[in-house]
């Protein structure tokens, strides 16, 4: 029983991993449905959960796809400075806590979790808890 879960764990990384890790979201995804997956099934729970966590996360990002375009047009709208960052902006960079300003997500968009920043001139979401961008809003 256990060789056909880790099979198809094997299975679904191998067909899902190239287009998880096209995605933005992908490391909170993982992250999560790695932790939700191992209290429901264990080690293969995570690896299944992870994946399809890293998908689901990736495909979707906090900003839904057809709140992108507003969101970009409501933050340029804003004119908040950027700050300039000397490492790459991607997901999972963490911004320094001192000389970066972040500003609450309007309701509209349903993201409370997090706020945002422009980062070298991009529009990025970051945990305020750690300070890492989750996603970019290009």
């Amino acid at each position: 029983m256990i060789r056909r879960f880790v099979g198809a764990a094997a299975l679904a990384v191998a067909v899902l991993l190239p287009v998880a890790s096209q995605a933005q979201g992908v490391p909170e995804g993982v992250e999560r449905g790695a932790r939700d997956g191992d209290r429901a099934a264990g080690p293969v729970g995570a690896v299944v959960g992870g994946v399809v966590g890293g998908v689901v996360g990736g495909v979707t990002g906090i900003l839904g796809v057809d709140q992108r375009p507003r969101f970009r047009s409501y933050v340029v709208e804003q004119r908040h400075p950027s700050y300039q960052y000397n490492e790459d902006v991607r997901v999972g960079a963490v911004l320094p806590e001192e000389g970066v300003t972040y500003y609450d997500v309007p309701p509209e968009y349903g993201v409370r979790e997090h706020r945002y920043t422009i980062v070298n001139g991009r529009t990025v979401l970051v945990d305020p808890r750690t300070h890492r961008i989750v996603e970019i809003v290009d």
